[in-house]
């Protein structure tokens, strides 16, 4: 039996699991991971790599690349090109981000959950309550990455990025088994609530959450790297457009994207917990797909794009 099936085994032993990715220093452990991934030693990374094949489904095959500088490298590769189609029907807005769906629902007076009797804030979540009006009523989606998994996500429409909040926090793991254990947890950890528009004005709203072992978010249209010991504004106005697939940042590691959608835009039948997702294939029907005119450009700057 590969190690990486005795090693998933033995993490559904709740108790175990919990104590080995929870009860450690955790802002420590993502301190000493952000430098160690970018260590430039060949023998370094190779090991690294294998190691972390045995003990995961990690799949280089899809890589743009396959040599890598540092482990940092590895873990926000980008993929060869084809790799992700993007569905273009405009009745659909498709995943952001390769991912296992966690906890999906309605909006129910201002509150979702991150597991069952696992309720938390939107608002609290958001930090903003105002910006919560417009998906009451509306959908949830929570997009959950594996380490192995592809990190980088992407524009899920033709979108303007109107605002970012930034939350420097806790990085208790994101693990279903941790979300049916700590209350609110993602209100707790590190996260950034980019707020878009569509190009037919409807908000979404995209929550990269951070988590353990997650040393950094990239978002290109910023020009700080977004990290628990950041020290700029935690309010950022923006005006970055991407079009449907286009590349917005990554983790570092794994972690969780929380999608949320408002009324009248519903999820696609396949998207159910525990079901897998990739980048590009639909994840919720537009009501009503008709394009109008954009009152900015579809593109970010250059300088907005490499960030």
């Amino acid at each position: 039996m590969r190690v990486s099936k005795v090693w998933q085994q033995l993490l559904q032993q709740e108790d175990l699991n919990f104590l080995l990715t929870n009860r450690i220093p955790r802002l420590a452990a993502t301190r000493f991971m952000g430098w160690f991934s970018q260590i430039r030693h060949p023998l370094v990374v190779r090991l690294s790599i294998a190691v972390w094949k045995l003990f995961s489904d990690l799949d280089l095959s899809d890589s743009k690349v396959k040599t890598f500088r540092s482990l940092q490298e590895c873990f926000t590769r980008e993929l060869a090109p084809g790799a992700r189609p993007i569905d273009s029907k405009e009745e659909w807005m498709t995943s952001p981000c390769d991912a296992i769906v966690g906890a999906s629902g309605t909006v129910h007076q201002g509150q979702v959950f991150q597991a069952k009797g696992f309720p938390y804030s939107v608002g609290e979540l958001f930090g903003r309550p105002e910006d919560v009006s417009p998906y009451e009523g509306g959908t949830f989606a929570t997009l959950r990455l594996t380490s192995a998994m592809y990190h980088r996500f992407h524009a899920p429409y033709d979108v303007i990025v109107r605002h970012v909040t930034f939350h420097s926090g806790d990085t208790w793991n994101v693990y279903p088994i941790a979300l049916k254990r700590v209350e609110r947890l993602f209100c707790k950890n590190e996260r950034a609530v980019i707020h878009l528009t569509t190009n037919q004005g409807l908000p979404v709203a995209l929550v990269p959450v951070a988590a353990i072992l997650v040393a950094s978010l990239r978002l290109h249209f910023l020009d700080d790297l977004l990290h628990n010991a950041y020290q700029g504004p935690t309010e950022i106005p923006c005006a970055a457009a991407f079009q449907k697939g286009q590349e917005m940042g990554w983790f570092q590691h794994g972690s969780t994207i929380i999608v949320f959608l408002p009324p009248g835009v519903c999820l696609h039948p396949s998207v159910v917990e525990g079901s897998r997702i990739r980048m590009g294939e639909p994840l919720a029907r537009l009501a009503s797909p008709i394009r109008s005119a954009p009152t900015e450009p579809q593109t970010a700057s250059p300088r907005q794009l490499l960030g």
